[in-house]
């Protein structure tokens, strides 16, 4: 039986208790999903608090006669339609639609293929560093529904991904920023770029002249989406040069970051950002663009940036042993990320690559192996793709399915001088719990060396 105005929630996962614990404090009548088991601590909860829920199935009558279905984003709804054909779409919303309809916070939403999570942590870390009254959630592990629950913040820096856009209906972030975008997850768009690409652009679906737009003037997926196109909000544009049809941007020229977004200019050597390779330049520009606009001084922007400490798993340098530099690039899940990672460094990489491949096309990696890639190591369960693209562009690559056996090998081929890079260009899952699992995994192995 449907309760009246009962919503429904799939998954119990972050997003799905996130949602649950808002929809309590709101008093919106709950029911909850889950495909799988529910752990016997969250059935607990759900009983302690007289909880509706079900689990190993959903319902197909709470599917289709609940009021709303909150969907978390780990649930592809294209495959929930095949087992469930009479859902409709248009009740299906995501947590980030959810949540915002319960907070009046200044809203900064950041998506993109990679860099997104880093772009989220310096704009929060230069708003939090200058006294502002902030919250960072989505996407980095941190519930926005929980979070709209439990504080009362004044701005919100919101990572979100392409899944959590799908399911948005009036979700309207005051600034939005797209950091690039590439070939990702299209086993969720049905092997399709261009869908994918529609639905990282839905983040300013809902926009106005009053809001704005920050978008990488570099990204081909983007610009051309924007020559076609009429968008309402105001734009500010970054890129490794300066582009003369755009106004208000922000751009490398000679070494230095320069903005021409205030009155007052901004200028920063590379050289004072602590972070490394071209795509982290565009990163730091998205965030001082943000800083700038919310009238953050220029001397007090300078400060932040230099007290800022890059994410773990993201380009991350942790440990050099008998002057090889150990780098740790889990998170690159793709072949853009680890396109970036490759072109970071200028001296011989020793590449631990592999995984779960997600309809990857290697050749756009090929000029940067035979660039500076003395050896390959390949780590999954299945590398023949890796070992046919690359056998002919580099002189050793080693196949294993073993962590151990990979940074031994790396250490064995390495010299000094070298790097050792794990940038895998793929997802983690055939041998890890996720990417943070395989991160943490390398650096205990390197650890042991």
């Amino acid at each position: 039986m449907i309760k009246n105005n009962q919503i429904m929630i799939l998954g119990t996962g972050l997003s799905g208790m996130g949602s649950l614990k808002l929809a309590n404090k709101m008093g919106i009548n709950v029911f909850i999903s889950d495909s799988k088991k529910i752990s016997s601590e969250t059935k607990k909860h759900f009983y302690k608090n007289d909880i509706e829920f079900e689990e190993n199935g959903h319902n197909n009558n709470k599917l289709t006669e609940s009021k709303e279905v909150i969907i978390s984003p780990g649930i592809s709804f294209r495959n929930l339609k095949k087992l469930y054909p009479e859902i409709n779409k248009k009740k299906f919303i995501s947590e980030i639609e959810f949540a915002s309809r319960y907070t009046d916070a200044y809203i900064i939403a950041v998506t993109g293929s990679n860099g997104k999570t880093t772009t989220a942590n310096l704009i929060y870390h230069i708003l939090k560093s200058n006294g502002l009254n902030v919250g960072l959630a989505g996407n980095v592990g941190v519930s926005f529904a929980s979070s709209v629950c439990d504080y009362s913040y004044d701005y919100y820096i919101i990572e979100i991904s392409s899944f959590q856009l799908d399911h948005i209906v009036d979700f309207k972030p005051d600034i939005s920023i797209i950091t690039n975008i590439s070939p990702d997850h299209l086993d969720r768009y049905n092997q399709n770029f261009e869908s994918y690409v529609e639905s990282k652009f839905r983040i300013i679906q809902n926009q106005t002249a009053n809001d704005l737009f920050i978008y990488n003037n570099n990204c081909d997926a983007t610009t051309n989406i924007l020559n076609k196109i009429n968008i309402q909000p105001n734009c500010i544009s970054i890129s490794i040069d300066k582009n003369k049809e755009n106004k208000k941007q922000i751009f490398l020229n000679e070494h230095k970051i320069n903005s021409s977004i205030n009155k007052e200019k901004f200028m920063i050597s590379i050289n004072n950002i602590p972070l490394k390779g071209i795509h982290n330049l565009q990163n730091s520009m998205a965030a001082i663009s943000v800083a700038q606009v919310l009238k953050i001084s220029n001397e007090k922007i300078k400060e932040s940036l230099k007290t800022f400490k890059n994410i773990p798993h993201r380009l991350e340098h942790f440990l050099t042993i008998q002057k090889v530099k150990y780098i740790n690039d889990s998170k690159a899940t793709n072949i853009n990320a680890a396109f970036y990672a490759l072109d970071s460094f200028k001296e011989p990489i020793v590449w631990i690559v592999g995984g779960i491949d997600k309809g990857n096309n290697y050749q756009d990696l090929i000029p940067k192996v035979k660039n500076n890639v003395k050896a390959i190591i390949c780590l999954g369960k299945d590398n023949n793709k890796i070992i046919d693209t690359f056998s002919k562009h580099t002189d050793l690559i080693v196949s294993t399915d073993d962590i151990s056996e990979a940074v031994n090998s790396a250490y064995k081929i390495s010299k000094p001088g070298d790097v050792v890079l794990l940038s895998p260009a793929c997802a983690s899952f055939d041998l890890f719990k996720n990417y943070e699992d395989r991160g943490n995994q390398f650096k205990d192995q390197v650890r042991k060396l």
